[in-house]
């Protein structure tokens, strides 16, 4: 037996949500066995948990889109026992038992070593959150984004992602540009390497197909009116990222910032990413975060804190990021 959040529909279809002992047989089919060591709670996790979004699409279901730890049985050789592992994505928490409990089982083709120094609070301090902004860095690179190129933005900056992607890229020498709803929190993303810090106010409105030519390059974590405006004002040439939907799904732009000014628009799949492009991001991030900056903003709970402030993630009463210890 072992300890998970389960989340279970009653009669009239409404989440229940409970921390029980679950037996190891009822783990779903995958070749490695894990014990967790951390798992996160994400807003994802939270809907599923207060059962105010449909995220669940199979029944039972134990929450959490992230976990690391250590490798408990395995019928694949490149995964021995005692491997230290992390698995993010892939439908965890939806479709596939998560990271909310002390066991799981994962096909083996979800996983990722850790990588050598990190430990497995590290890899959820970091979290999809970090991972999925090192995917943004890491395209930029690809597409032959320099720091000597100009300035780049960073939409939603006070976020999860958009808060890594700043301090990474501001540690690759980049001058980047913070957008943020909450100025207040100004001095906290110019100490996370922000050189400048704009209200968001003007990029979430309707803009002109065209604007004036500003970013070499943008990580946008907002969608909708923000990317269409991020796209209008790229400098010729200029590469722009599109992670996040945090102001909408829609995209009301024009393709003239594509067909007058060669921009390109890059899309980052954080959750069926492959194998290759994971490891390359999570190496990344074990040479590139320091302790400070896969601390900032994290909170810690228990699973059964876990359980219980769900809701409070909802309510906007916890701040950062929140890391579960799912053995304390």
């Amino acid at each position: 037996m072992f300890k998970a959040i389960l989340l279970e529909r009653d009669d009239e279809g409404a989440t229940k949500a409970a921390l029980t002992s679950v037996a190891v047989d009822q783990l779903p089919q995958g070749e490695v066995e894990i014990d967790v060591s951390y798992s996160t709670l994400n807003y994802k996790d939270a809907l599923a948990i207060t059962g105010k979004a449909p995220v669940v699409r199979q029944w039972p279901m134990v929450p959490g889109i992230d976990l690391a730890g250590v490798v408990r049985a395995s019928s694949d050789p490149a995964y021995p026992v005692g491997t230290a592992v992390v698995v993010n994505g892939h439908g965890m928490g939806e479709l596939h038992w998560g990271g909310l409990a002390e066991r799981a089982r994962v096909p083996a083709q979800w996983i990722t070593k850790l990588p050598e120094g990190m430990s497995a609070q590290d890899a959820m301090s970091i979290g999809t959150a970090g991972y999925t902004a090192m995917l943004s860095v890491l395209a930029l690179e690809r597409q032959g984004v320099k720091p000597s190129d100009g300035p780049v933005l960073v939409t939603g900056a006070n976020g999860g992602v958009g808060s890594f992607a700043v301090a990474l890229l501001a540690g690759r020498g980049f001058d980047v540009t913070a957008s943020t709803g909450r100025m207040q929190e100004a001095e906290r993303l110019k100490a996370l390497g922000a050189k400048t810090v704009i209200d968001r106010g003007p990029l979430s409105e309707k803009g002109k197909p065209l604007q004036k030519e500003v970013w070499a390059a943008a990580v946008d974590c907002v969608g909708s009116h923000t990317l269409a405006n991020v796209c209008a004002q790229m400098r010729y040439g200029g590469v722009v990222t599109a992670c996040g939907l945090a102001q909408g799904l829609d995209f009301p732009a024009t393709v003239a910032p594509f067909i007058l000014r060669g921009v390109t628009l890059v899309g980052i799949d954080s959750v069926y990413a492959s194998a290759s492009a994971r490891e390359q991001a999570w190496q990344a991030l074990a040479k590139e975060t320091t302790p400070t900056l896969r601390q900032n903003m994290v909170r810690e709970l228990t699973l059964d804190q876990a359980l219980a402030g769900a809701q409070d993630l909802l309510d906007g009463k916890i701040l950062g990021r929140v890391v579960v210890n799912v053995r304390s």
